[in-house]
C-alpha cells in the first residue's frame, strides 16, 4: 500500500487553507526582499540549472528569500523531478533518509515521490537508505513544496531525502549515488539543498559568518565550507545537503552563484537574535 505524507507544519510555517497559502507564497515573491514579481513558467526546458540551496523557516521569515530560487527555477522550464535533501531535525530515522514511495500532500495538492529514482540511489549508496521515520515530524522538505506546488502544480515528481550525518564522506557518497541514478535513469532533474544558515545571533554577527561559509560554497570547496562551520561555530543546519549539491556541481563542472543573502531581521525588524537565509544558484 503507498502511503500518503500528510503536512505537520501547515498552520505553522506556512497558512493551512489554500488561498491564503497561495497569497503568502505570492507576498513572499513581491517583497522588497523578494524579487519584486510573481514567476513565470516557461514552456522551454533549459537544463543548464543544477540546483539551488533554499531557506526552510516559516514562510515570514524567509520565503522572501526563498522566492529568488523559484523564480529563477521557473524560467527553465518543468523537471521531471525536484529532489529535496532536508536535514534531519528529530533525530529519528536512517543516518540518510529517502522516503520510498506514495505521494506527499499539502494544502495545494499531491506530489508523488520518485519511487524508482529513491530505490536506485539507495542500491547505489554505502549509506542511504528507504525510510519514512526521518520524514514524519520533519518540516525542511515539507516546506519547499507549496512553493513547487505554485511553480509546476502537479506536472513535476519529487524526491524527499533527509539527512542526518553532516560530513564531507557523507555528502561525497550521496551526490555519487544521485549522479549515477540520474544517468541511468536519464533522469531530468533540479535539485533542492534546504538549509537556513546561521540561528540566534545578532545580525551583524550572522551576516558576518554567513559570509565566511557563503564564500567556500561559491568556490565549490566542500573541506573548506565544512572547517570554516566548524570553527567559526556558524550554526547552519543543513551542511550535509548543501555540500552535497556542491560535490554534484563539482563533478559536472558547473558554478555557483548568491541569489539573494538576508535575516529574519530584515524581514521581520528585530536584529538582537536573528537566522540567517540565503539562496544559492548551481548551475553549468
Amino acid at each position: 500500500m503507498k502511503k500518503t505524507r500528510r503536512p505537520i507544519v501547515a498552520g505553522y510555517f506556512y497558512p493551512d487553507n489554500r488561498d491564503k497559502l497561495i497569497e503568502t507564497i505570492e507576498w513572499s515573491f513581491k517583497h522588497a526582499l523578494g524579487p519584486g514579481n510573481l514567476p513565470t513558467l516557461s514552456s522551454e526546458r533549459r537544463k543548464n540549472v543544477i540546483g539551488y540551496v533554499v531557506p526552510h523557516a516559516g514562510y515570514i521569515y524567509s520565503g522572501p528569500i526563498a522566492a529568488h530560487a523559484y523564480y529563477d527555477m521557473a524560467m527553465h522550464g518543468v523537471p521531471e523531478t525536484v529532489i529535496v535533501i532536508g536535514t534531519n531535525h528529530t533525530g529519528v530515522g536512517k543516518p540518510v533518509s529517502i522516503y520510498p514511495e506514495g505521494t506527499w500532500e499539502t494544502p495545494l495538492g499531491a506530489l508523488k515521490v520518485d519511487s524508482e529514482l529513491a530505490r536506485d540511489i539507495v542500491k547505489r549508496s554505502d549509506i542511504a537508505d528507504l525510510d519514512t521515520y526521518a520524514h514524519l515530524e520533519e518540516h525542511s522538505v515539507e516546506v519547499q513544496l507549496p512553493f513547487l506546488q505554485y511553480i509546476y502544480g502537479e506536472k513535476v515528481m519529487f524526491l524527499p531525502i533527509v539527512v542526518g550525518v553532516h560530513t564531507p564522506e557523507t555528502a561525497k557518497d550521496l551526490a555519487s549515488a544521485i549522479l549515477s541514478s540520474v544517468r541511468n535513469l536519464n533522469r531530468d532533474t533540479i535539485i533542492l539543498s534546504s538549509s537556513d544558515f546561521n540561528h540566534y545571533e545578532p545580525h551583524n554577527a550572522t551576516i558576518e559568518k554567513d559570509m565566511l561559509a557563503i564564500s567556500k560554497i561559491l568556490e565549490l570547496n566542500t573541506e573548506e565550507f565544512y572547517k570554516v562551520i566548524l570553527e567559526k561555530d556558524i550554526s547552519i543546519c543543513g551542511p550535509g545537503g548543501i555540500m552535497t549539491l556542491m560535490e554534484i556541481t563539482k563533478s559536472l563542472n558547473g558554478k555557483a552563484s548568491l541569489l539573494k543573502h538576508a535575516t529574519s531581521g530584515d524581514v521581520w525588524g528585530d536584529k538582537s537574535a536573528v537566522v540567517g537565509y540565503a539562496s544559492i544558484k548551481f548551475y553549468l
